[in-house]
């Protein structure tokens, strides 16, 4: 088996993060908190951008060129998360988690070292 490059081993790993945070923190702290929190677009946002994430990792471990992709749009996903968390209290650690995570898949998205598809 080929090992992960260790730039795309980072990445996987800020994607589950990403994805345990946004998915833990719409199901537990924001269906607390209620209120804004509770905003259908802020939580159509967590979920989706946990499920990009999610899908981010996926390809990556699949080892396909498409992950480029997957990882472009997961970085922008994941912006437009953490500036929401960001307009509201108590999502600090969930935005700071979303932009690291985009940072992160914009770098492999970029990737030229990368197969083309």
């Amino acid at each position: 088996m080929k090992p992960i490059d260790p730039e795309m081993q980072r990445c996987i790993d800020e994607c589950l993060n990403c994805y345990q945070s946004c998915l833990g923190g719409a199901s537990r702290h924001c269906l607390e908190a209620g209120g804004p929190h509770l905003e259908p677009e802020h939580l159509r946002l967590m979920l989706a951008c946990a499920e990009m994430c999610r899908t981010a990792a996926h390809f990556m471990l699949l080892g396909v060129p498409h992950h480029r992709h997957t990882c472009a749009d997961c970085a922008s996903i994941c912006r437009q998360c953490a500036d929401s968390c960001d307009s509201l209290s108590d999502m600090d650690d969930c935005a700071a988690m979303c932009r690291r995570c985009a940072d992160a898949c914009e770098r492999m998205a970029g990737a030229s070292t990368l197969p083309q598809d």
